[in-house]
């Protein structure tokens, strides 16, 4: 499975990380074709999710007769998620999950099948992609631990830190797939796309039942992408795991695909802690106040007032326990209130005894 990409690099970049080779001795670099995709634009980003805008790679075929574009190259936006073809209104409202295709299904798919058999396969680029840890035993979402997986780079280069390689050197992770047009009322086209995914191998059934087809050689790129000279039953053998991959656990951050902070694909013990989100300006100016009251009624109860003081003083002369004058008087207890209630009783029975005798 795959739920979000990492792609960092610019247009420029991304071209020049796709040179391949073609006939001639020089590598070649593939064509940036921008398609219109109803105003939408590709951004670069740390935390890329279904529905946004990424570079895909296509033969050039696709788009031209030409004897030297069968084995040319083109790189083309398009939207993360087919969009079904019988889709009518907002593209965004289709009601299905297509950002994943599975490899078992895939001939059976009344949304996949006509763009296998007309050769619409693409080669989706990312510098890694985002899994969450769902085998081993069940946790609640938020709890699963993510990591970024991405493929072996040379020994002085990390793939969350940009300062330690160039788009000429880094080696991009590339997932094959299958691309549609779909068009709206207007006739406005919009490209959208779906990644391939089998079961998972050895090398992630740890982490995750589910796998996309990473496209390890240049071989197997060029057998995917040349849908003139590859039979369909040739280009879905070329679809095999990967042997060779790498991973770090990263932090939760990229659980929000709003977060597209460059902490996002680093690993977790050399991301920064998030900040605290700033308080809400309401609760802020509530809890001044009443931290405030409360400094009053403190002040207020350690200072007595002036005819507290006097009470005081006056009691403390006249105290009847004997207690020296300035001392502090003694805590009421009930035993004393109560002898004292049952003389008050004792005085007026024998005021009434008195009185009925006279």
């Amino acid at each position: 499975m795959c739920g979000r990409t990492c792609l960092t690099l610019d247009p420029d970049q991304v071209l020049c990380a796709c040179k391949y080779q073609n006939s001639s001795v020089d590598k070649e670099t593939p064509e940036w074709r921008a398609e219109f995709n109803l105003g939408r634009r590709y951004e670069a980003s740390y935390n890329i999710a279904p529905t946004d805008i990424t570079p895909v790679v296509v033969s050039a075929a696709h788009f031209s007769d030409q004897e030297d574009q069968k084995c040319a190259r083109t790189v083309m936006p398009m939207m993360w998620g087919m969009i079904p073809f019988w889709h009518k209104g907002d593209y965004r409202k289709h009601g299905l999950t297509t950002n994943n295709c599975r490899l078992e299904h895939l001939m059976d798919s009344k949304l996949y099948r006509g763009p296998f058999k007309r050769g619409q396969r693409c080669v989706v680029l990312c510098e890694g992609f985002y899994e969450w840890q769902t085998a081993g035993p069940a946790k609640k979402p938020s709890e699963r631990e993510t990591y970024l997986i991405f493929v072996p780079q040379e020994s002085d280069v990390k793939i969350y830190d940009k300062t330690t390689w160039t788009p000429s050197n880094v080696k991009l992770l590339r997932m094959a797939g299958l691309f549609d047009v779909w068009e709206d009322e207007c006739g406005d086209k919009m490209y959208s796309y779906s990644i391939i995914t089998f079961q998972s191998s050895k090398i992630m059934d740890w982490m995750h039942y589910r796998m996309p087809a990473i496209l390890e050689t240049e071989q197997q790129m060029n057998d995917w992408l040349d849908f003139r000279r590859v039979s369909d039953s040739e280009a879905l053998a070329t679809l095999r795991p990967a042997k060779s991959l790498e991973w770090h656990r990263v932090t939760k951050l990229v659980n929000n695909s709003r977060n597209k902070s460059e902490e996002c694909n680093k690993p977790i013990e050399l991301a920064a802690k998030p900040a605290k989100p700033p308080m809400n300006k309401t609760m802020m100016a509530w809890l001044n106040v009443r931290k405030k009251r409360e400094e009053e009624i403190k002040a207020e109860q350690s200072e007595p007032s002036d005819e507290e003081d006097e009470v005081g003083a006056m009691k403390r002369k006249t105290s009847p326990d004997a207690s020296p004058v300035g001392s502090p008087s003694k805590r009421p207890r009930f035993r004393d209130f109560k002898k004292e209630a049952q003389k008050r009783s004792c005085d007026s029975s024998e005021s009434e005894v008195k009185s009925a005798k006279r």
